[in-house]
């Protein structure tokens, strides 16, 4: 059994998790996790609230810069520049799938 996808099972897109928690459950330091935010990689739910919390997708994206830290040794930019090289990959592969079904067979 995947443990990663168990812990994410209970967390729905209109449950949030604390800085502490996003921390915990990515591995990555709460320094880490300000920073990226601050860079526009993690967004809060709430930007203007006074305590951030993060949604499940969040979470995804943190323990993704996680893994891309412990396989590549890459700092906090690099995570960010990565991250959104990944993000824009998804949506230009998207967009691919989106054009071939408009194609004639």
């Amino acid at each position: 059994m995947n443990s990663e996808l168990d812990d994410l099972d209970w967390l729905d897109e209109q449950r949030c998790v604390s800085l502490a928690e996003l921390a915990e459950l990515s591995g990555l330091s709460e320094t880490d996790i300000r920073e990226l935010t601050e860079s526009g990689v993690l967004v809060p739910r709430k930007p203007d609230a006074g305590v951030p919390s993060y949604t499940r997708h969040c979470v995804v994206v943190a323990r993704t810069a996680s893994r891309l830290r412990e396989d590549f040794e890459l700092d906090t930019g690099g995570l960010a520049l990565s991250l959104t090289l990944l993000d824009r990959m998804r949506e230009l592969e998207a967009r691919i799938r989106e054009l071939e079904a408009l194609l004639p067979r």
